[in-house]
Order: C-alpha cells, then structure tokens, then sequence
C-alpha cells in the first residue's frame, strides 16, 4: 500500500529568551508594545506536517509520499529528503515563495511566542491529488484551506481512504465545513484540545463523530490516546520515557505510527500502541526528524513496552 500524505513543509526557526517574557512586557503598554528578545541560540529545524509525518513513516518502513508545495529556499530541506529516502516525487516548487517559516521563541517559562508566514504552502491548492497512482491511504493534515478541501474532495471522489487530521488548521473551518470533512473521511484524528473544538463545532460528541467514520482517534499526550468507533472505545497508554527533550512533532510522529498500522490491517490496539511508541521515541529529541532508528530496535523496544510482538 502507498500513502500520499497531503500537507505542509516548512522550516522552524527555533529560539529560547534566557529569560521571562513578563518581565519585559508592561501590562499598561501592551496598547504600544515594542520589544526585543535577545536569543543567543537558534536552531533551524526541518519540519512541516507532511514532512515530519512522512519522514516517520519511512522509519518504519512504511510506503508514505508527500505531497506539498515549497519555496525557492527548499534545497538544503530536498538534500535532507534524498538522503533518508524520502519521496520529493509530488513536491512543486513556487517560483516567488519561500517554504513556510516558523519563528519560535520561548521563554524560561515555556511561554512561547511564534510568527508564522506560510509561503508557498498558500499555493497548495494547485496540485491535484494522483488518482491513477496506486495510492491507496490518503491523508489531509494541515495546509492551504482551499487545498485542504480539494485534495479531500478528491480522495471520496477517487474513493481513496483518507484520514482527517486538521491539527492547527482546523479553526480555518465553519461547522458545514467540518461535517463535510467528517462524511468524506474514513478516519479523523485529533488531539484533545482540537477533539472539544470539533464537537463545539458540529454539536457531535465524540461517540456521534465515529458513527460517521471508520474511527475518531484522539490524543491525550502524556494520558495516552482514546479509539473511538461505532461500537467501542478503547484506551491506549502512552509510552513511559525516561527524559522529555521536545515536544514538537509528536503528533505527527503518532500519526505516522496509526497510518502504519491501518496499511498494514492491524489493530486499533496494535496501530496505536505503535503510534503511541513513535511519539514517545520523538519527544526524547530535538526537533521534529532528528530521531531515528532500526525496525528490529523499535519492534523491540515495543515490546518492552507492551509486552507483545507485533
């Protein structure tokens, strides 16, 4: 099976301010704010959902292509792709963009302050999803909105499974919107903050979303992970670790451990528990691809985990 994991790249600038953003910040002049965040250290990190989810999936041997639209500063991330043995095969290039940045600056505090330009990825919407490619699995993550909507569109077209997975996309979306989302996906997921705007959003409890989908996952960080389905709800522990480095990226690192599990028809609990284990790995590094390992190291440590084979 081949998954084409439609979403963003982008490159993330990160900062730490070796002290407390309040006590620069005046709570009587915020109306005439001018501040400025000495950062002695910055690293710039290769990121993006789409290439975070597929750069996960292929550790796991996994079939996953991204597809995605970057700038003209794209080069050294490409470089970065060809030598893991990532697909750039539905990549495309604007020629008058920059790939999206990400400038995080945090604080002693984990206050965080973050300015986002999204770049090429607001052309995302340009490229069509491959049809006739022998894809198999489909993902919608944050992107483009227009591109969000076309590439789902086309997938229920195509009748390409697909999985939801809005993330910080999803308040670009009205209650119609998230509906329609929800009726054409095969699978949504969510982390918990995003699970209660998803239900404020349509009015459906968790229980409602699943009767319309094959399963609603939600993510719990630290508590694990719920499966909601038509007829069950099944909790999924998170993976104890023994140091917590950074935590960006392991969302998309569960997401790429539940794409491998479904292509390869295992278990809710399996595909989870598997996911599950991918977020625990990530979160002990930084950055968002900078973790890796062997299958015969990760089947291990899986069972160490679990206490089975997989």
């Amino acid at each position: 099976m081949t998954a084409l994991i439609c979403g963003s790249f982008a490159y993330d600038n990160i900062m730490t301010f070796q002290d407390r953003f309040k006590n620069h910040i005046l709570p009587n002049k915020v109306h005439i704010l001018n501040v400025c965040f000495l950062v002695p250290a910055m690293r710039k990190e290769f990121g993006g959902c789409a290439g975070n989810i597929a750069y996960n999936l292929k550790l796991l041997g996994g079939d996953g292509k991204p597809m995605g639209t970057v700038g003209v500063d794209f080069k050294p991330y490409a470089d970065w792709m060809d030598r893991v043995g990532v697909s750039r095969d539905y990549l495309y290039e604007i020629d008058d963009a920059y790939t999206a940045q990400a400038f995080i600056t945090t604080d002693l505090d984990d206050n965080q302050i973050t300015a986002f330009h999204p770049g090429a990825m607001d052309f995302a919407h340009q490229l069509t999803v491959p049809v006739e490619d022998g894809i198999s699995l489909g993902l919608i993550s944050p992107d483009g909105r227009d591109a969000m909507i076309q590439h789902a569109q086309q997938f229920f077209d195509a009748q390409i499974p697909f999985i939801f997975d809005p993330g910080q996309g999803l308040p670009m979306f009205d209650s119609d919107d998230l509906m329609t989302f929800i009726k054409q996906a095969s699978y949504v997921t969510v982390n918990d903050y995003e699970a209660q705007l998803l239900k404020e959003r349509t009015g459906l409890s968790e229980a409602q979303i699943a009767q319309h989908v094959q399963a609603l996952i939600v993510t719990q960080g630290a508590q694990g992970s719920v499966v909601y389905t038509s007829e069950q709800q099944i909790s999924i522990p998170a993976v104890k670790v023994s140091e917590l480095q950074d935590p960006t990226g392991c969302g998309d690192a569960y997401r790429a451990g539940l794409i491998f599990g479904i292509m390869n028809e295992m278990s809710w609990e399996t595909s989870c528990r598997i996911a599950s284990l991918m977020g625990a790995i990530k979160i002990q590094h930084h950055g968002t691809q900078n973790h890796s390992f062997s299958m015969n190291e990760f089947k291990q440590q899986f069972e160490q985990a679990y206490g089975y084979h997989f």
